[in-house]
């Protein structure tokens, strides 16, 4: 019989320091749908993307649009990194929760040796009141040796200051391309379990894509598997253990794929989802409705998951 998902949660929750449970039960029943969801905003892609995606919708453009867009519209958290922490969540502590992005990198030179560097602390995150840490964590990019000892100071960290670590688990570089790429079920179910056995306590993944093109050239027996992005989503999720998980779909979708990606996610087991894009290249009201529709599939997603 399937562990449901709150059962799995209780089971996270029981084994933290008191400073990562109360701030990771904040996220998951004080702020947003709650009911032990999470609907998280990133607003990271100025830093991943450049100035590209806020074309669309010109007023995303301004921080403050986003911020005020998040507070008014419930989210669990916001995820941004320190120059946008330190100028405008100030205006808005309190009413959105703030997980820092404490690395990151452009998307200007090639992935084939990806490496997202640090760009602030865990200290910081504390200073600035953040409920969270999040870390990008590239998992294949030849330079992950470099990658890991980074992200090993940070979990460190976060263990020292009580703040739930937070890891984008991101499958790059050169060595992943050779294998049938990033977006492959292989890559993600890989970086999922990377990021659990590297000390997550929860996993950002994106969704893993079946293109039995790109499947037959990843490792066995992952090359000869025959299943659809439904079992596919459930073993990502498995794979990140007691790790909470959220998943995303990165670039804009329509509203019925949005809708029934948000149900994928949840019965497969996950906790909830990040969509960036796909809610604030929209017009403000408009953007207000979709997540309105996102949180009651949330809701009830995980009321009916067993």
């Amino acid at each position: 019989m399937a562990i449901s998902p709150l059962t799995e949660q209780q089971s996270l929750l029981e084994t933290l320091a008191p400073g990562k449970r109360a701030r990771l039960k904040r996220l998951l029943y004080t702020y947003g749908p709650g009911n032990g969801t999470l609907l998280l905003l990133p607003i990271d892609q100025g830093i991943e993307h450049g100035p590209r995606d806020f074309f669309p919708n010109p007023a995303s453009k301004d921080p403050d649009y986003i911020f005020r867009f998040a507070a008014e519209a419930g989210y669990s958290a916001l995820a941004c990194q320190i120059g946008l922490a330190t100028r405008y969540y100030p205006d808005y502590a309190g009413d959105v929760p703030l997980i820092l992005k404490v690395n990151g990198r452009s998307e200007v030179p090639p992935n084939d040796n990806a490496l997202s560097t640090l760009t602030s602390t865990v200290e910081d995150a504390v200073r600035l009141g953040a409920d969270a840490v999040g870390y990008t964590l590239y998992a294949g990019s030849p330079r992950q040796g470099d990658d890991i000892l980074q992200l090993n100071g940070v979990r460190a960290d976060c263990e020292r200051w009580g703040m739930p670590l937070v890891i984008w688990a991101y499958p790059r570089g050169s060595a992943i391309d050779s294998k049938g790429g990033p977006s492959t079920f292989y890559a993600i179910d890989y970086a999922a379990r990377l990021a659990m056995e590297f000390g997550a306590d929860v996993v950002k993944l994106n969704m893993p894509k079946i293109d039995p093109a790109k499947d037959a050239e990843t490792p066995a027996p992952y090359n000869e598997l025959e299943i659809d992005q439904d079992e596919a989503i459930r073993h990502v999720v498995e794979s990140a253990g007691r790790c909470l998980v959220v998943l995303s779909g990165g670039s804009k979708i329509d509203d019925d794929q949005l809708l029934h990606q948000t149900r994928q996610v949840m019965e497969a087991g996950g906790s909830g989802v990040i969509y960036g894009r796909n809610v604030w290249q929209r017009e403000f009201d408009a953007a207000l409705e979709i997540v309105d529709q996102i949180k009651e599939t949330l809701v009830s997603s995980m009321r009916r998951t067993p």
